[in-house]
């Protein structure tokens, strides 16, 4: 399964919706890649691909420092999972990813 590609994310926080845009790559064989989200761009760690699973750790700043936890499942263009920081609450986290020809949707 495919996973390469650019992704608009939306994750359902306590504090409220959060966008964030994550780019997903093969370096030298192995899955890499970075998110953005508001005001800061961290690269993400322990990317694993299990069939349509996709997890991985990435640590953010911004608008509190959290280290999070994803897991998701693919869809073709979908995806649709959780995220999770520490002894917080499960995030839904709900995504697309961009079509070459698109445009990102406006903040």
């Amino acid at each position: 399964m495919s996973v390469e590609g650019t992704w608009d994310l939306t994750i359902a926080t306590p504090v409220g919706r959060m966008k964030a845009v994550v780019d997903l790559r093969r370096e030298q064989g192995a899955l890499v890649g970075s998110a953005q989200g508001p005001g800061e761009q961290v690269p993400l760690h322990d990317l694993a691909l299990d069939g349509d699973r996709l997890t991985w750790r990435q640590a953010i700043t911004k608008p509190m420092r959290l280290n999070l936890d994803f897991a998701v499942t693919i869809d073709g263009d979908t995806l649709a999972g959780t995220s999770k920081a520490g002894r917080l609450p499960s995030s839904k986290v709900v995504g697309r990813r961009r079509s070459a020809t698109s445009v990102p949707s406006p903040e």
